[in-house]
């Protein structure tokens, strides 16, 4: 391996040229071109090898997008496949952002621009990526009848108004306009999902008429049934994963004359809450990427670098039962772990890429390491309880979803008073996705979609119209496969011993930061006794701070604010008991914690009598 980084004299405003086949450090500014060759890729004219680390900006905290786009280029990577996910832009209709935070993606491109990487962007519309809903707006869903990822209507519109806005903010760092983004990928993974290839040409028409010159590609698994209608002509291919000569081999069959590259080389692998985390071996890798080196195949790891599913932006797949939530972190196993700390992984193949790859100058050194700390055990104090705090009430016969209600995430409170049947089996059919029951102010049990879990039985109740309110808990909507139209709730009807009950009362209860901020604090005698306690601690950090992660083992399930920061869900069914709080979100000097428990443990319970659970800070996700 290589320990030295590059120093040379360069003419301002020359691009960096394509050396031996690949593309050399550092930045550049002057328009390029970027073209698909009958079977590579070409920079300038030049055949060109892509290796590429992804990695998303929305999952990483923009401070740290340098230090993550340097550990790229220290791999090896001279390319960064990024998604952007559309629900983070506009998460109302026609109200974008690509300004604030990690919606920045033009800093972000011009930061990797700045490392010598090219940009492979991956807009979708849809992406997939473990993320909720696939990166499609949840609004879509408030039309019953909508068809995605096709040529219905109103899916259209929205889809037209997208392109637009990220064109608008991207177009202009295209590398013919002296920009890093060398190519655009349309649509994702869709041979997976449908077969409407004049979707696709649509697609690819909007891109070209919003002022897009670089070349399209597509990605899809290397069969031909995905690559049949995934794929279109003239477009490179990308093979999720190409990972033997077959797959190259069958791609250019079924679409000659465009380069063939692996779009997904999987490093590492997703996990899904009740898992143990998924560590795939590390040799089939390193076995894959000898291959793709020594044959002179263009491919990006997917992911480098995973990052973190902030607030409630995870997503989830239909397997097992038919749901399966992803966990908070998307750490992924990847050769860059969730804090940006390098594994063994990322030295096997820094080492293999220095050796094999076409460009044998000497990679850059590793940026310095992000500090990390731990925290003193914190004692959280009961502050408030959701149940004291429900919005206005919405009322309807049936209930609704979130979608039809305008409501994203979070929770939902279904209240309805018992006539008739007032005992019996309970059925929630259609629920997406926990459900804990109530019957007059008792908890009488939870439902868990994981498990297939619909139907309890309702006790007797003395009341003469026993209050029955169900508290539903969105988990991420499915972000890959036909289910894909995932909406949240009660998403059909709810019946007992048989008898469909109606007159709903709807409590729809996002969890936005300022609001969970401005709950007041009520003492442990006022609190109403059932879970779903938001509990709180104060602490103080004297030097500055660092990256840490949050233990929350001592407590059920729920979500995690720091300093009004989303750190995402928690959940004691594991594999995940760390949240990752990256030092940006925290101040020196005074720091505020909130956590909501919506599941009672031992611990949560003691804390009726003042007494809260404890919350500790460590360096590592794991003991």
């Amino acid at each position: 391996m290589s320990s030295h980084p590059r120093r040379r004299s360069w003419i301002a405003g020359l691009l960096v040229l394509a050396l031996a086949g690949s593309i050399s450090a550092p930045a550049w500014s002057a328009p390029a071109r970027f073209e698909l060759g009958r079977d590579e890729f070409l920079l300038n004219g030049q055949p060109t090898q892509l290796i590429g680390c992804e990695m998303h900006p929305a999952r990483i905290p923009p401070e740290y997008w340098q230090h993550r786009l340097r550990m790229a280029r220290a791999m090896g990577c001279n390319a960064v496949p990024i998604y952007l996910f559309w629900n983070q832009h506009e998460a109302r209709p026609g109200r974008f952002d690509f300004k604030t935070g990690s919606r920045d993606i033009a800093r972000f491109a011009r930061l990797a621009q700045a490392e010598g990487l090219l940009v492979l962007l991956r807009p979708g519309p849809y992406v997939c990526g473990e993320w909720d809903l696939g990166g499609l707006p949840p609004y879509l869903l408030a039309h019953a009848d909508i068809g995605l990822r096709g040529q219905d209507p109103r899916y259209l519109q929205a889809v037209t108004r997208y392109v637009s806005a990220v064109s608008r903010a991207l177009a202009p760092l295209q590398v013919q306009r002296g920009g890093p983004i060398a190519m655009l990928q349309i649509e994702n993974e869709y041979g997976s999902y449908a077969n409407d290839r004049g979707y696709l040409k649509r697609l690819a028409a909007l891109w070209r008429a919003e002022g897009w010159q670089v070349p399209f590609y597509t990605a899809d698994g290397p069969t031909a049934q995905m690559l049949g209608a995934g794929s279109l002509p003239g477009v490179a291919v990308g093979l999720d994963s190409g990972s033997e000569p077959a797959h190259f081999e069958l791609a250019q069959r079924l679409n000659p004359g465009v380069p063939v590259f692996s779009s997904e080389t999987y490093p590492g692998w997703l996990t899904h809450w009740g898992e143990a985390w998924a560590r795939p071996e590390v040799e089939p890798l390193l076995k894959e990427v000898d291959f793709l080196l020594r044959a002179g195949k263009s491919f990006s790891f997917y992911v480098a670098h995973g990052g973190s599913n902030f607030g409630f932006t995870a997503g989830a797949n239909s397997g097992g039962k038919g749901y399966e939530p992803d966990v908070t972190s998307y750490d992924y196993d990847a050769p860059i772990d969730e804090q940006g700390r390098p594994r063994a992984k990322y030295f096997q193949l820094r080492e293999r890429i220095a050796a094999l790859r076409q460009d044998r100058s000497p990679l850059p050194e590793l940026p310095e390491p992000i500090p990390v700390m731990s925290l003193p055990a914190l004692q959280l104090e009961p502050h408030a309880s959701l149940w004291q705090h429900l919005p206005p009430a919405r009322r309807s016969s049936h209930p609704k979803t979130f979608e039809a209600l305008g409501h994203e995430q979070g929770l939902m409170l279904y209240r309805t008073r018992l006539v008739g049947a007032r005992s019996g089996k309970l059925v929630l059919y259609g629920l997406h996705d926990l459900a804990s029951v109530y019957l007059d102010g008792r908890l009488i049990g939870h439902l868990d979609r994981r498990l297939g879990e619909n139907s309890l039985e309702l006790p007797a109740s003395d009341a003469a119209e026993p209050l029955l309110e169900i508290l539903v808990e969105a988990m991420g909507r499915i972000n890959f496969g036909p289910l894909l139209v995932d909406r949240k709730g009660i998403t059909e009807r709810v019946s007992l011993n048989g008898m469909t009950l109606l007159g709903w009362d709807h409590h729809a209860l996002p969890l936005r930061e300022r609001w969970v901020q401005g709950l007041p604090a009520a003492s442990v005698a006022a609190l109403d006794p059932r879970p779903g306690r938001f509990f709180k601690a104060s602490f103080e950090i004297a030097g500055t701070p660092a990256d840490t992660f949050l233990d929350l083992s001592h407590f059920g399930k729920g979500m995690v604010w720091v300093n009004g920061h989303n750190l995402g869900r928690y959940w004691n069914i594991g594999p995940q008991q760390r949240l990752y709080l990256p030092a940006p979100w925290l101040h020196r000097g005074r720091n505020e914690l909130i956590v909501l428990d919506v599941r009672d443990t031992h611990e949560t319970q003691d804390a009726r009598a003042g007494q809260g659970p404890v919350v500790r800070g460590f360096e590592a996700m794991n003991p």
